[in-house]
């Protein structure tokens, strides 16, 4: 077993108002208390305020949704790494599927992103996964290498470490469909093994995760998984009371990992 702590990450996608928001991230507060796994949440950006004043010095972190890859200029609409590093956040989204398809972002502004993300001390989120078409051809493979090669080249392998990658099957997203835990495992077990082609040592430090209709239902068994080091949870952290119940999971798998 490694000695990689879990992460599980909120994805609050355009979700919540300040009232919701604050209930939700109290409870997040109260209910972890004292865990071994580590937190995060991403809310739309209007609230990163409120994040910041309920977060600051605590154990859960928080982050953007999103992000430029320039620090400033003429952008109607877009949130710069700076902003977000003003507002507190420690991660930021780069690349989730969402975007890709309906903001027409690239493997390689992808790639361009995250570079610009460790340069303003953030820590990226790098979503990747394959759509139906793709899965149901086994293709899977060519996909997942086709996105994190891009990020490569910009940054390094020995830089990739400062990041996350988040493997969801856009199959999965929002569908009630998770991927099987073999598959999962599969997947992310093929990804640490590319990385390691190029550097053993980021192989087993980097932090995967699964993503995908995670739920209270099949997140012990995803998480088992000695390659899914913890989940980006969507639908599931619109209700408190199962993402708490996928962090109370994540917290006892990172007990069972600590101990051994």
């Amino acid at each position: 077993m490694t000695n990689r702590p879990k992460l599980v990450v909120a994805n609050r996608k355009m979700n919540g108002n300040l009232p919701d928001n604050a209930r939700f991230l109290q409870s997040v507060l109260q209910e972890t208390r004292h865990h071994r796994a580590r937190y995060a949440v991403c809310p739309p950006h209007p609230y990163l305020q409120q994040a910041q004043q309920l977060l600051q010095h605590s154990h859960v972190a928080w982050g953007g949704q999103n992000m430029s890859r320039f620090e400033r200029g003429a952008y109607t609409g877009s949130v710069s790494p700076l902003m977000l590093k003003e507002f507190g956040c420690t991660y930021v989204i780069i690349g989730h599927s969402e975007r890709r398809l309906r903001g027409h972002e690239s493997d390689e502004s992808c790639g361009e992103r995250f570079e610009a993300a460790l340069k303003a001390g953030l820590t990226p989120i790098l979503c990747i996964g394959e759509t139906l078409e793709e899965y149901e051809l086994g293709e899977t493979d060519l996909v997942v290498v086709r996105q994190l090669n891009p990020v490569i080249s910009h940054v390094g392998i020995q830089a990739l470490a400062k990041g996350v990658i988040a493997y969801e099957p856009i199959w999965a997203i929002g569908t009630g469909k998770a991927a099987s835990p073999q598959h999962a495992q599969a997947i992310l077990s093929f990804i640490r093994g590319h990385i390691g082609l190029l550097d053993e040592q980021v192989a087993e430090q980097i932090t995967l995760l699964y993503g995908g209709s995670v739920n209270p239902g099949n997140a012990a068994q995803l998480m088992s998984m000695p390659d899914v080091d913890g989940g980006l949870i969507g639908g599931a952290s619109l209700i408190v009371e199962d993402f708490i119940q996928i962090c109370q999971i994540a917290n006892e798998l990172s007990s069972l990992k600590s101990a051994a």
